[in-house]
């Protein structure tokens, strides 16, 4: 039988209400193939992208399992824990936790880094039953001893592979063997690396896997385009394109801080409302820059992949990809910041002819080119087999610069001398030259072999071919 609300999911009345407030109507297909079990408390291995509602898939049956047991929190022992990668995401999962258990009396509260740990540690004091963190931090606190795991009884991982990528792969070890063997455990990736599939044998016991992921890795509604323009015409093509005024609100992306920070403030003397999101950035920065962009403040917001995995932005217009990301999925991860809730969206890629291979393995694992854009500062274009050929110089076999000059310049009086094999010792002076032409100085000859002596020598052999001594 096919779910088609909430109300046949068995949730508690409470989460039922928050969730007609939310306007959540219809459950997306993870939310209706995990809730049941997880209430039923089976651990749970999730293959889902983001923007597949796989939030409120963990968040409901945690918060329907917890104000069932009516247990009390105690002092810094949560009772269930939330890991995720990013700040963003961490507050994200918070902000969505309070919403639907607004009708429960349970504590939340979440932990990141970037900002004092002063609030942090008086909230763990009161007592939390559902902590939503970020792995160092969380494991910052936990060697100060002002968070213990003995209690947690759900543990959550969510984005681990985005996680394996950020390098907290050994921080989660740590945290998941404190925590108590009698839990139930939640793993959630968009991709499944070796290392993710490693670490759910060794943590989840018996687990439901769950597959959500498409048949295709981008979504058929999302238009992508490519621009093949040089690395240093770049910001002139991004400045022309956002001239468009449908391009309404634009996510751009770049590889790293640096280069976000100076496309930021490129397109900002350029006097377009634009803000950056970087790992870099200040807590209360990144927090402001989030909201400018979500409230319609700044049009445009320029940001690492920090911002490519779990950042809900609703009606983004287009996304720009500035730079190509190094790893294809994280291309998938960044335009599938438009598209969202059923929308349309666009997404354009600026290449150069050093990410040429970068787009090859795009191409390669969305199993479909992308449409080729021809502009002014275009410099390539598809060839008549169907493959992309660039016409660019830097494409073509550079040649032996010196022999290049030559050919283009006519060879100065000393060059055609000692080509022809002169000898200091039969040179002709010559009228002294006006002021700013060349004066040359000749070479000695070894008289006992013949052969052109080195470059030092004394000061007597020198020979000045301008007639002055």
């Amino acid at each position: 039988m096919k779910v088609t609300s909430f109300d046949g999911l068995g949730l508690a009345e409470p989460l039922q209400l928050a969730l007609k407030k939310e306007d959540y109507l219809e459950p997306t297909p993870i939310q209706v193939q995990a809730i049941p079990l997880l209430i039923e408390g089976r651990d749970l291995l999730g293959i889902a992208q983001t923007g597949t509602g796989k939030t409120a898939a963990f968040a409901l049956p945690i918060l329907h399992r917890l104000s069932v047991q009516r247990s009390r929190c105690l002092p810094r022992r949560p009772r269930a824990l939330i890991l995720a990668p990013t700040r963003e995401l961490a507050g994200q999962i918070d902000e969505r936790f309070r919403a639907y258990g607004r009708g429960l009396s349970l504590r939340t509260a979440v932990i990141f880094g970037g900002v004092g740990q002063g609030q942090q540690v008086k909230a763990l004091a009161r007592g939390v039953d559902i902590l939503i963190a970020t792995p160092g931090r969380l494991l910052d606190l936990f060697s100060q001893r002002h968070v213990s795991f003995e209690d947690v009884s759900i543990l959550v991982l969510d984005e681990a592979d985005r996680m394996l990528d950020m390098g907290f792969i050994r921080d989660v070890r740590k945290i998941v063997a404190a925590c108590g063997k009698e839990r139930q455990t939640l793993l959630f990736s968009a991709t499944m690396p070796p290392d993710i599939a490693k670490l759910s044998a060794e943590i989840l016991h018996n687990p439901v896997r769950i597959d959500v992921s498409p048949a295709t890795v981008t979504v058929d509604r999302i238009d992508q385009r490519v621009y093949f323009v040089p690395a240093q015409a770049k910001r002139a093509l991004l400045v022309e394109l956002l001239e468009d005024p449908a391009m309404d609100r634009v996510l751009i992306f770049t590889r790293t801080k640096h280069g976000a920070d100076k496309v930021c403030k490129f397109l900002g003397q350029a006097g377009l409302a634009v803000d950056a999101l970087h790992g870099n950035k200040a807590q209360n920065a990144r927090v402001r820059a989030l909201e400018a962009f979500r409230s319609g403040k700044a049009r445009i917001l320029v940001a690492t992949d920090i911002a490519a995995r779990g950042i809900d932005v609703p009606a983004i217009s287009h996304v720009i990809n500035f730079e190509l990301p190094h790893e294809p999925e994280s291309y998938v991860h960044r335009i599938g910041r438009t598209a969202r809730a059923g929308a349309e969206g666009i997404a354009f890629s600026f290449c150069d002819s050093s990410e040429r291979s970068l787009l090859r393995s795009i191409e390669g694992l969305t199993k479909s080119p992308l449409a080729i854009v021809a502009h002014r500062h275009s410099h390539a274009e598809p060839a008549s087999n169907g493959h992309r050929q660039d016409f660019s110089p830097a494409s073509k076999p550079r040649r032996n610069g010196r022999r290049q000059y030559e050919r283009n310049h006519e060879p100065s009086p000393v060059a055609k001398q000692r080509r022809e094999g002169w000898r200091p010792e039969t040179a002709v002076a010559t009228p002294a030259p006006k002021q700013g032409q060349w004066r040359a100085r000749g070479r000695r000859t070894d008289s006992l072999s013949g052969a052109r002596g080195a470059l030092a020598r004394p000061r007597s052999t020198r020979v000045s071919l301008t007639g002055e001594h």
